[in-house]
């Protein structure tokens, strides 16, 4: 979202609270010709059952557009209206209908009266997208060691700029900025902690880019003054690179991931576009939910990560929708959380004990709306990752990546376009662990799946097909370019220098393709199987090298 569409939305929710403001002397009149008629002799249960919906609605919704006493207000009516409601009152004696309608009349001095905090809450974010080639700063005094790393740091498709002083670093970030900014802690000729002078350097704390540390000094106090810089690594030297290279690759994939989804589902239309318009605002995509009846299609084609919805709505309440979600076995895991103005603790764990996942109580401002979807969807992902990725490189599990080629070959096929797999093996591994122990030969592991990740496309799929066994799928891909690119990864690879007790070893990779085109016959599985026999040919032709299928 750019600055302009930044300042639509911000216009749009102000006009949005404008025009329910504006709404609310007529909503407060409908409410006090409801009291009268509360009043008059023997209440009618649809006028109370009215009454107790739209004081719901109003202390939700005025309290999350500002009007804090209002909200109040509204809310101890609508308990007083509940308690009627579930007593099955026949009569209303005079004094609590007078009762009633007098503080429904107070209702109208209230709406004057705006929180500021809740009124100023929403801010626009703005979003600093990553470069695609990475553009990584390198703050080292040591030249040699700064070279070194700049050459491992540049073989995994990282721009590097070094620097060897803090202050240098600091002029030119008054003009220009980094994706990541890597800075060791002690500087011999400056004669400083890079984590005491980094606090008085205003231009690299403007930065506001990720922050990594490297030292060979590994001091507690050092790693308190990184982590209140807001640090999100601190490596010792020897640095092993793989490792810092996965850290650096969990960022930005973090910070290149798609926007989170969110469904709203609420009978207050106001509310609901306020939110979807704050979330939106915050490069959240958000979709309002206007018949809910259409709430198992609308989550089949929206796919959101989590699902917003008001307790008590009209014809179906919160936990009605929350149970029907749960009967699809696909979306047992789908995040749901009740947005609501109950402040019964009872009933709310009634309700979540029919579907949901948590509670949020309103009002809520629009920090607090944002800091909960962003926090429960970054949740649900890590739990997804867990189920359906490998804990030590982050790519798909076997399963996951077998079933991937099956539905992107089937793809090509339909379409007529091209596609090649690829089977990648480390070579001699076992002699890795049995040399260097099991915790390295994951080093060596780990560094293949970054170094896939890093020079492969983001429309590639990549999977750890078993042990030291690595599978990519490009799609729209010819055997031809598909040999260059990998061709160029295993050239990386053989590189790279890994240490361990003093010592410095290398490792290569033998690569097998097999492209659609080529066996046009074939489907996900069988071409793996041609990728494997590929990897073998490759294998058994010396090892550290690509071998592609030919056509039968």
């Amino acid at each position: 979202m750019n600055e302009n569409q930044r300042k639509e939305v911000s216009n749009r929710v102000a006009q949005l609270r404008a025009d329910y403001v504006a709404r609310l002397p007529s909503e407060l009149a409908a409410l006090s010709s409801l009291g009268e008629s509360v009043r008059a002799g023997e209440p009618d249960r649809g006028d109370l059952q009215s009454l107790h919906h739209r004081l719901h609605k109003l202390a939700g919704t005025g309290g999350s557009f500002g009007l804090t006493e209002l909200s109040a207000k509204a809310r101890a009516l609508e308990r007083r209206v509940e308690r009627w409601l579930d007593e099955g009152l026949d009569t209303i004696d005079d004094a609590a209908g007078r009762a009633l309608v007098e503080d429904l009349g107070a209702l109208h001095a209230a709406a004057g009266k705006t929180d500021p905090v809740l009124q100023s809450s929403f801010l626009p974010r703005k979003k600093t997208p990553v470069s695609e080639v990475a553009q990584i700063w390198l703050v080292e005094d040591d030249p040699e060691v700064g070279r070194q790393l700049r050459y491992q740091l540049e073989s995994f498709n990282y721009s590097v700029r070094m620097f060897e002083s803090i202050d240098e670093a600091g002029r030119i970030a008054e003009t220009e900025r980094p994706d990541l900014l890597i800075l060791d802690v002690m500087f011999e000729a400056e004669g400083e902690n890079s984590t005491e002078k980094m606090s008085r350097c205003p231009a690299l704390n403007r930065l506001e880019c990720p922050l990594l540390f490297v030292t060979s000094h590994d001091d507690f106090m050092s790693r308190v003054r990184a982590a209140r810089l807001g640090a999100m690594g601190y490596f010792i030297k020897p640095i092993d690179v793989p490792r810092l290279v996965n850290r650096m690759a969990q960022i930005f994939d973090q910070r290149r991931a798609p926007p989170q989804r969110v469904l709203i589902v609420d009978d207050d239309a106001d509310l609901a576009e306020h939110m979807r318009l704050v979330l939106m605002a915050q490069d959240i995509r958000a979709e309002v939910l206007s018949r809910p009846r259409d709430i198992m299609e609308e989550i089949a084609a929206f796919r959101p990560e989590l699902v917003l919805m008001d307790m008590h709505m009209p014809e179906f309440s919160g936990p009605d929708l929350a149970g029907v979600i749960r009967q699809h076995e696909n979306y047992a895991n789908l995040p749901v959380v009740y947005l609501s103005a109950e402040t019964d603790i009872k009933q709310q764990v009634r309700a979540m004990d029919r579907g949901a996942d948590d509670f949020l109580s309103k009002p809520i401002s629009d920090f607090q709306l944002v800091a909960a979807v962003r926090a429960r969807i970054a949740r649900a992902r890590r739990l997804d990752e867990q189920i359906s990725k490998d804990s030590l490189t982050g790519l798909l599990k076997h399963a996951s990546i077998k079933e991937a080629v099956d539905m992107n070959v089937r793809h090509a096929h339909r379409v007529g376009a091209p596609i090649t797999v690829a089977m990648l093996d480390i070579d001699h591994f076992k002699e890795v662990n049995d040399s260097y122990g099991h915790a390295i030969g994951d080093v060596v592991i780990a560094a293949v799946a970054t170094l896939l990740r890093q020079r492969l496309r983001q429309s590639d799929i990549i999977g750890r097909y078993g042990g030291e066994e690595f599978v990519a799928v490009l799609p729209e891909c010819d055997v031809g370019n598909a040999k260059r690119v990998l061709g160029d990864i295993r050239e990386r690879f053989s590189s790279l220098g890994f240490s361990h007790g003093g010592q410095t070893f290398k490792c290569t990779i033998s690569i097998g393709l097999a492209s659609a085109s080529q066996h046009p016959e074939s489907d996900g599985a069988e071409l793996l199987v041609t990728a494997d026999e590929a990897l073998f040919k490759a294998k058994r032709g010396g090892r550290n090298q690509v071998c592609e299928a030919k056509p039968a």
